[in-house]
Protein backbone atom coordinates (compact mmCIF):
# COMPACT_ATOMS: atom_id res chain seq x y z
CA UNK A 1 0.00 0.00 0.00
CA UNK A 2 1.16 3.53 -0.62
CA UNK A 3 2.32 5.82 2.20
CA UNK A 4 -0.64 7.49 3.81
CA UNK A 5 -2.93 4.48 3.44
CA UNK A 6 -5.11 3.41 6.33
CA UNK A 7 -2.67 0.76 7.52
CA UNK A 8 0.42 2.97 7.67
CA UNK A 9 0.26 5.28 10.70
CA UNK A 10 0.95 8.93 9.99
CA UNK A 11 3.83 9.01 12.48
CA UNK A 12 5.96 6.55 10.46
CA UNK A 13 9.17 8.26 9.32
CA UNK A 14 9.35 7.84 5.54
CA UNK A 15 12.35 10.15 5.08
CA UNK A 16 15.46 8.92 3.20
CA UNK A 17 17.52 6.57 5.34
CA UNK A 18 14.51 5.45 7.39
CA UNK A 19 14.07 2.20 5.53
CA UNK A 20 11.36 -0.27 6.40
CA UNK A 21 10.32 -3.54 4.84
CA UNK A 22 6.61 -3.63 4.01
CA UNK A 23 4.32 -6.30 2.68
CA UNK A 24 0.56 -6.12 2.28
CA UNK A 25 -2.02 -8.64 1.10
CA UNK A 26 -5.80 -8.87 0.98
CA UNK A 27 -7.89 -12.04 1.06
CA UNK A 28 -11.62 -12.77 1.04
CA UNK A 29 -13.17 -12.79 4.52
CA UNK A 30 -13.75 -16.56 4.51
CA UNK A 31 -12.53 -19.09 7.09
CA UNK A 32 -10.40 -20.82 4.41
CA UNK A 33 -8.46 -17.59 3.91
CA UNK A 34 -6.90 -17.83 7.38
CA UNK A 35 -4.60 -20.64 6.19
CA UNK A 36 -3.67 -18.51 3.17
CA UNK A 37 -2.85 -15.58 5.47
CA UNK A 38 -0.56 -17.86 7.51
CA UNK A 39 1.19 -19.13 4.36
CA UNK A 40 1.71 -15.63 2.94
CA UNK A 41 3.03 -14.40 6.29
CA UNK A 42 5.41 -17.35 6.71
CA UNK A 43 6.79 -16.91 3.21
CA UNK A 44 7.42 -13.18 3.67
CA UNK A 45 9.00 -13.60 7.12
CA UNK A 46 11.27 -16.30 5.71
CA UNK A 47 12.27 -13.94 2.90
CA UNK A 48 13.02 -11.22 5.47
CA UNK A 49 14.99 -13.77 7.55
CA UNK A 50 12.88 -13.37 10.66
CA UNK A 51 13.61 -16.36 12.82
CA UNK A 52 12.76 -18.19 16.00
CA UNK A 53 10.16 -17.00 18.46
CA UNK A 54 9.38 -13.80 16.57
CA UNK A 55 8.63 -15.74 13.37
CA UNK A 56 6.37 -18.20 15.16
CA UNK A 57 4.62 -15.52 17.22
CA UNK A 58 4.01 -13.36 14.14
CA UNK A 59 2.40 -16.23 12.22
CA UNK A 60 0.16 -17.03 15.20
CA UNK A 61 -0.79 -13.36 15.68
CA UNK A 62 -1.69 -12.96 11.99
CA UNK A 63 -3.79 -16.10 12.25
CA UNK A 64 -5.62 -14.86 15.34
CA UNK A 65 -6.24 -11.32 14.07
CA UNK A 66 -7.31 -12.56 10.64
CA UNK A 67 -9.65 -15.11 12.22
CA UNK A 68 -11.21 -12.41 14.41
CA UNK A 69 -11.81 -10.22 11.36
CA UNK A 70 -13.49 -13.11 9.53
CA UNK A 71 -15.60 -14.34 12.45
CA UNK A 72 -16.59 -11.10 14.17
CA UNK A 73 -17.17 -8.65 11.32
CA UNK A 74 -19.32 -8.29 8.25
CA UNK A 75 -16.34 -7.92 5.92
CA UNK A 76 -16.00 -9.07 2.33
CA UNK A 77 -12.21 -8.92 2.51
CA UNK A 78 -9.48 -8.57 5.12
CA UNK A 79 -6.22 -6.70 4.56
CA UNK A 80 -2.99 -7.56 6.37
CA UNK A 81 0.17 -5.47 6.45
CA UNK A 82 3.56 -6.52 7.81
CA UNK A 83 6.11 -3.77 8.47
CA UNK A 84 9.62 -4.44 9.69
CA UNK A 85 11.62 -1.40 10.77
CA UNK A 86 13.09 0.30 13.79
CA UNK A 87 13.86 -3.04 15.41
CA UNK A 88 10.21 -4.09 15.43
CA UNK A 89 7.79 -6.09 13.37
CA UNK A 90 4.35 -4.47 13.18
CA UNK A 91 1.35 -6.53 12.12
CA UNK A 92 -1.85 -4.70 11.17
CA UNK A 93 -5.09 -6.36 10.10
CA UNK A 94 -7.96 -4.27 8.71
CA UNK A 95 -11.54 -5.44 8.38
CA UNK A 96 -14.41 -3.65 6.64
CA UNK A 97 -16.85 -3.53 9.51
CA UNK A 98 -16.53 -3.93 13.24
CA UNK A 99 -18.55 -4.24 16.38
CA UNK A 100 -18.91 -1.10 18.50
CA UNK A 101 -16.01 -0.64 20.92
CA UNK A 102 -13.58 -2.81 19.00
CA UNK A 103 -11.87 -5.99 20.13
CA UNK A 104 -11.62 -6.77 23.83
CA UNK A 105 -9.67 -9.22 25.92
CA UNK A 106 -11.92 -11.94 27.29
CA UNK A 107 -11.00 -13.06 30.77
CA UNK A 108 -13.53 -15.87 30.58
CA UNK A 109 -12.62 -17.93 27.53
CA UNK A 110 -15.44 -20.26 26.60
CA UNK A 111 -14.45 -23.38 24.71
CA UNK A 112 -13.12 -22.43 21.29
CA UNK A 113 -13.57 -18.65 21.61
CA UNK A 114 -12.06 -15.92 23.73
CA UNK A 115 -8.38 -16.85 23.88
CA UNK A 116 -7.05 -15.21 20.71
CA UNK A 117 -6.50 -11.71 22.07
CA UNK A 118 -5.06 -13.14 25.29
CA UNK A 119 -2.43 -14.87 23.12
CA UNK A 120 -1.81 -11.68 21.13
CA UNK A 121 -1.43 -9.73 24.39
CA UNK A 122 1.01 -12.22 25.90
CA UNK A 123 3.15 -12.58 22.77
CA UNK A 124 3.45 -8.96 21.64
CA UNK A 125 5.31 -5.93 22.96
CA UNK A 126 2.16 -3.87 22.39
CA UNK A 127 -1.15 -4.18 20.57
CA UNK A 128 -4.27 -2.15 20.03
CA UNK A 129 -6.96 -1.12 17.61
CA UNK A 130 -8.47 1.97 16.06
CA UNK A 131 -11.07 2.91 13.50
CA UNK A 132 -9.68 2.91 9.96
CA UNK A 133 -11.93 5.79 8.90
CA UNK A 134 -15.52 6.41 7.96
CA UNK A 135 -17.02 3.16 6.67
CA UNK A 136 -13.53 1.60 6.49
CA UNK A 137 -13.71 -0.80 9.41
CA UNK A 138 -11.13 -1.28 12.13
CA UNK A 139 -7.41 -1.89 12.25
CA UNK A 140 -6.05 -4.21 14.92
CA UNK A 141 -2.26 -4.17 15.27
CA UNK A 142 0.48 -5.83 17.27
CA UNK A 143 4.23 -5.25 17.54
CA UNK A 144 7.00 -7.76 18.15
CA UNK A 145 10.77 -7.41 18.49
CA UNK A 146 12.30 -8.06 15.08
CA UNK A 147 14.15 -11.28 15.95
CA UNK A 148 16.04 -11.27 12.67
CA UNK A 149 19.42 -12.44 11.57
CA UNK A 150 19.57 -8.98 10.01
CA UNK A 151 17.92 -6.28 12.06
CA UNK A 152 14.70 -4.74 10.75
Amino acid sequence: MAPGSALIPRFVDLSPGAEALRYCFALPAHPESVAGARRLTQARLDEWRLTGDTHDAAVLIVSELFTNAVVHTASARVVCELRCGGGRLRIAVQDQGHQPGGPRLSLTADGEHGRGLLLVDSMSLAWGSHDAGVHSGRIVWAELPDGTERAC
